[in-house]
């Protein structure tokens, strides 16, 4: 398995393997006969839908070849298949970009119906595809694909084109993510490098959180960070909201009008007083990196919950419930991602960065909102 890079920020390769590694696990990354790997691939792509579906272990009992890629996952990874089955499929809904201090970015003019803008309607969120594939056997993989859709006028959301498509993958050693944690629940959170404008190091947190009332509900918010002289700043902020809409097909179908999610960058935002104050962690889960854990993906095992003290520092609050915070305290840099439900409960991602830069924990937990005393 490929071994974590000493510094996130540090140059990585461009290369993207395509899906297509996934359904067929015996072309190897650098194989020649592999040509969308010959060369580096541009950051976008537009990649066609195939509805063949992946299955490790279907592929190695109809082709005795293809037996080696069925070996157990090590027993640091023994819930990847849980992970893999809960997270792979079409995820299907709504994103949108927000500045470091809440504020949605509308989309650009030229992507908006001529309509909207006579009307004067300000458009704020992309429709949006996530196919997601994780192998279920073999070597551990998560893959997906960002597809975003031009904004429509009325129902024509079945026939949406698109816009982009830009595709992740985690566990090759031709990805680009520096670090995985990840949840039995399919979340997750996950560190990518990422090459900016005028060749800007960015890395971007990205923290998957799966409605716990709701396992075909989940939310996604990518902390866009720089990277400055004495440390890291907030750049931008993304966030998905997403559902389940079966097993995954490549992006090949949309929900379209029948879609279970609307935009929502414009709407209400959570209030900074449902944030802020004690809180009492319930569950608690940790991946650790260092110089003596150095793979990419780890599973997060249970830990000992705390209590935690929030207040407005670094304190970003967002629509659909959310909140994000992004600190740096003696030099260590803490990103984290709340999602608040009913009478002051709340899931939390949480990401811890030393101050040269280098990963040194990932976190999941449940908390509720406690009185001071407490």
């Amino acid at each position: 398995m490929a071994l974590l890079s000493a510094n996130l920020l540090s140059p990585n390769k461009t290369l993207i393997p395509s899906l297509d590694l996934l359904r067929n696990p015996n072309l190897s990354p650098i194989s020649p006969l592999n040509p969308l790997l010959s060369s580096p691939p541009p950051k976008r792509l537009v990649v066609s839908a195939s509805s063949s579906s992946f299955s490790a272990a279907a592929a190695a009992s109809a082709d005795p070849d293809l037996q080696e890629i069925t070996k157990p996952f090590p027993q640091t990874l023994s819930n990847w298949g849980e992970f893999a089955r809960r997270v792979s499929g079409e995820w299907d809904g709504f994103g949108a970009e927000f500045t470091p201090e809440g504020n949605p970015i509308e989309l650009p003019e030229s992507v908006v119906p001529e309509a909207f803008r006579e009307w004067g309607v300000e458009v704020f969120d992309w429709q949006t595809q996530c196919p997601t594939l994780a192998s279920e056997s073999g070597d551990p993989v998560l893959c997906y694909k960002l597809i975003k859709l031009l904004p429509t006028v009325g129902c024509e959301a079945d026939a949406a084109t698109r816009h982009s498509v830009e595709e992740r993958i985690a566990g090759s050693s031709e990805g680009r993510v520096s670090a995985l944690g990840f949840d039995p629940s399919g979340s997750y959170v996950a560190a990518w490098p990422v090459d900016g404008q005028g060749g800007k190091k960015l890395l971007e947190v990205e923290h998957c959180l799966v409605d716990p009332a709701n396992k075909e509900g989940r939310v996604r918010v990518i902390q866009v960070t720089a990277a400055e002289e004495e440390g890291m700043r907030l750049e931008a902020i993304r966030v998905f909201s997403e559902q389940w809409y079966g097993p995954f097909r490549n992006g090949e179908q949309l929900g379209g009008c029948a879609i279970r999610e609307s935009g929502f960058a414009s709407s209400s935002a959570l209030r900074v007083s449902d944030v802020v104050g004690v809180w009492q962690g319930i569950t608690s889960s940790v991946a650790r990196f260092g110089a003596e854990q150095m793979e990419i993906l780890q599973e997060l095992f249970p830990s000992k919950p705390g209590k935690i003290v929030r207040d407005q520092l670094g304190l970003v609050t967002l629509p659909k419930q959310l909140w994000c915070s992004f600190k740096v305290d003696d030099g260590e840099i803490t990103g984290e991602v709340g999602w608040l439900f009913d009478h002051g409960r709340a899931i939390t991602s949480r990401c811890l960065l030393s101050k040269d830069r280098k990963l040194k924990e990932m976190a999941f937990g449940h908390e509720i909102a406690v009185a001071e005393d407490a």
